[in-house]
């Protein structure tokens, strides 16, 4: 570890013990919500629906792991699935530079996308398959939770080695359980299961007002029973310490056997 590497690592255990800081994030979090703060954001022309300091994260993560593949429950616009190709493709270009050899053709590369959502409406897969990043990325419409799916998910996955998980679907706490208990254990030693909108938990219940979650009934409550019997997960809590602003606190889970 370099030295800067090491005040980096001091600054973010400064920063998470920060109470000040922490309460301004939190607070930011709370009035940024209901004005979708989050929808306003691309990548590379796709509505991604996340946090930028999140979307810093899941690239710190995927340069970090080097899946050759990444699962994505919850589609919407899909460019969650494009930032997901477009790094593939930045970690296959960076093999290539560092090993001579000329660039794959992304119609080759092993590594992919595979996303599951029960609704891809017509106008958001038009424009993801006509995306320069559709070669990487594969959907799959259906509940994630259905056994077919999962089955199919499974079998797809059998074929990679280096897998990475993000679940961003249906929010409710049995919802996330049942995509935990079928997907998290796919996850590779050393990569992540990430489960987003862990928030939902510390916000005021009266933001979900047309939702079917709430306080008490959400993915950071499902995380938390999950991980009861799952010691091979590990909160990760570097990353939200290090981003203070984010949807998926407690949900940077990283398996460690």
């Amino acid at each position: 570890m370099t030295s800067f590497e090491q005040e980096v690592r001091e600054r973010i255990e400064k920063n998470g013990c920060n109470p000040e800081l922490r309460q301004n994030a939190d607070a930011f979090m709370k009035a940024s919500n209901i004005p979708k703060y989050s929808y306003n954001f691309t990548w590379l022309g796709r509505p991604i629906i996340q946090y930028p300091q999140d979307m810093t994260a899941m690239q710190e993560i995927i340069w970090q792991v080097k899946p050759d593949l990444i699962i994505e429950t919850g589609i919407a616009h899909g460019g969650s699935l494009i930032m997901s190709a477009s790094m593939l493709a930045l970690l296959d270009m960076a093999e290539a530079i560092g090993t001579g050899k000329e660039a794959i053709h992304p119609g080759l590369s092993k590594r992919k996308v595979l996303g599951i959502d029960i609704d891809i409406r017509a106008h958001n897969r038009a424009a993801i398959e006509a995306h320069p990043m559709s070669s990487r990325i594969r959907m799959i419409e259906g509940s994630s939770i259905s056994p077919d799916v999962i089955a199919k998910v499974h079998e797809i996955a059998s074929r990679y080695s280096r897998i990475l998980v993000c679940l961003d679907s249906m929010h409710t706490h049995d919802h996330v359980l049942a995509e935990l208990n079928a997907y998290a254990p796919l996850t590779s030693s050393g990569s992540y299961c990430v489960v987003f909108d862990t928030i939902i938990e510390d916000l005021p219940d009266d933001m979900f007002p047309d939702r079917p979650w709430r306080k008490g009934d959400n993915p950071k409550t499902a995380v938390h029973e999950y991980l009861k019997t799952h010691p091979e997960f590990e909160i990760d809590r570097s990353i939200e310490h290090k981003l203070l602003i984010t949807v998926a606190p407690d949900g940077y889970l990283k398996r460690v056997g």
